[in-house]
């Protein structure tokens, strides 16, 4: 029987079909209710039962949403952790980013076919998420997305997830559901916690209200699921005692601004200014807007 295939952007894949009693089949997702009897997957369909934790969150997002989910999308592959995500615009899209960086092996999940993935803008992080790890429906290759089958695809993207943290939900959004179903199966839910004042993040705020475990550290989720934090990297190790103090205070007081860093190490703001900039390069500080920088 000739393989089916499909070509996303310069690659080709091989889409398998995965059923329920395959070894390759996410044992988690086969312990819940409702769970496919067939997946269809492109890529190394072995890594479905790593360690992996779902991230996910609203298409809209502030600068403080991307950052953060692109931050716990590195974090955790850093740690061996594969990152589970929708492939949406947005939140998802930027934790599959951050899992990229670290060369790990990301799994997203679609709400429709793989010939007919949906954002076609996401086709590019769609390729790359296939070629270091997996990508999975359980439609058929032709089917298009419908207005039910998002919702439908949430149970598949905490089913096979450790535990599931959402950054920035408004009250009514689509992520909300993934949490549902995560509780409904037993998972740990996380939320980060938002501006209070921001309709951003309401969905979130709720469910810290309502008992979701609000994640103040990437460092306590990678406790709870029994994961060693990575040891301290090369690039920290490489830094001048000034781009330390920077980091230091960053890590201590969170965003701040060039002269409130400047007072609080006592150098002068161009100084500062540069420091930061060297920073920047090597990904360790954030900017937003130019103005305020967040220790990565």
């Amino acid at each position: 029987m000739d393989k089916e295939m499909i070509r996303i952007k310069q690659s080709e894949f091989e889409i398998k079909k995965i059923d329920k009693n395959s070894e390759c089949y996410p044992y988690r997702l086969k312990c819940c209710d409702e769970h496919p009897e067939i997946l269809y997957c492109i890529g190394n369909e072995m890594c479905l039962n790593n360690m992996s934790v779902a991230v996910v969150g609203s298409r809209k997002h502030t600068v403080y949403g991307k950052y953060v989910s692109q931050m716990i999308g590195k974090r955790l592959s850093e740690a061996g952790v594969s990152v589970v995500s929708g492939l949406a615009k947005g939140i998802d899209g930027f934790a599959h980013e951050g899992a990229l960086e670290c060369r790990s092996q990301p799994i997203a999940v679609l709400g429709s076919g793989h010939r007919m993935m949906y954002p076609p803008a996401n086709l590019g992080l769609m390729e790359q998420v296939a070629i270091n790890g997996a990508v999975i429906s359980e439609y058929g290759p032709d089917m298009k997305a419908q207005k039910w089958s998002f919702p439908r695809r949430n149970r598949i993207i905490s089913g096979i997830s450790e535990a599931v943290v959402l950054i920035e939900a408004n009250a009514n959004s689509g992520a909300l559901i993934t949490a549902q179903y995560a509780a409904s199966q037993g998972r740990t839910v996380y939320a980060v916690p938002g501006n209070i004042n921001s309709h951003f993040s309401a969905g979130t705020n709720q469910l810290i209200r309502d008992g979701a475990v609000p994640l103040i550290a990437i460092e306590d989720l990678m406790n709870d699921i029994g994961v060693e934090k990575p040891a301290i990297t090369e690039s920290y190790c490489k830094m001048s005692d000034e781009e330390k103090a920077v980091t230091g205070v960053l890590q201590k007081f969170g965003g701040m601004s060039v002269d409130e860093i400047s007072h609080k190490i006592n150098i002068r703001t161009s100084q500062t200014s540069g420091i930061l900039t060297i920073l920047e390069i090597k990904g360790v500080v954030f900017s937003t807007g130019g103005k305020f920088y967040l220790a990565n």
